[in-house]
């Protein structure tokens, strides 16, 4: 009798992971999820792909040792890096990010908070490698090894700037100084 109690158990999970399948492949094979970037996401999939995002970088990030970072001239770097290549996406201390970010799905996250959330290794390793299909790009072949650090520190001290502090900031960083290289 124990045998086909675990025999019925595991025929009804496999069943039911089979239709689960099924009607997975329906949903993707019959175009029925709505991919437009002028709606978000339902609650499952965001709920599904940030942990997939979450565990991913982590998972990835954890052989990464972050040198020392928050130098002055490091940071200042790093400022001048994050106004030419992610402000106009992530914002910044009182300013919002720029029309074409808000018309993405999903919406490119403020990055205020961000250390609060990752580690500075984590935070070099999305800024280096990106996340696929968000519009993220991988600025491992376009910025140096200096430059990634250098965003990873300022990001990492973002929450510590007020708005007005922002402002005479980027207001004193030299125009066009983080340029892109062909790696």
């Amino acid at each position: 009798m124990h045998h086909t109690v675990a025999w019925t158990a595991a025929a009804t999970l496999a069943l039911s992971a089979g239709a689960a399948c099924l009607g997975a492949a329906g949903v993707v094979l019959g175009g029925l999820y709505d991919v437009a970037a002028s709606t978000q996401h339902t609650q499952a999939v965001y709920s599904l792909m940030e942990t997939a995002f979450e565990r991913s970088v982590r998972r990835r990030a954890r052989s990464i040792q972050a040198p020392a970072l928050g130098a002055p001239d490091q940071l200042v770097r790093g400022a001048t890096c994050y106004r030419d290549h992610c402000l106009a996406c992530h914002g910044a201390p009182g300013v919002a990010p720029g029309p074409a970010a808000l018309a993405m799905q999903p919406l490119p996250g403020p990055l205020v908070d961000a250390a609060a959330l990752w580690r500075p290794r984590d935070l070099y390793w999305i800024t280096r490698n990106g996340i696929r299909m968000t519009g993220m790009p991988a600025w491992e072949y376009r910025l140096s090894e200096a430059d990634l650090w250098a965003v990873t520190a300022f990001v990492a001290r973002l929450s510590q700037l007020a708005p007005a502090e922002w402002g005479r900031q980027l207001a004193s960083l030299q125009a066009g100084a983080c340029a892109v290289s062909a790696r």
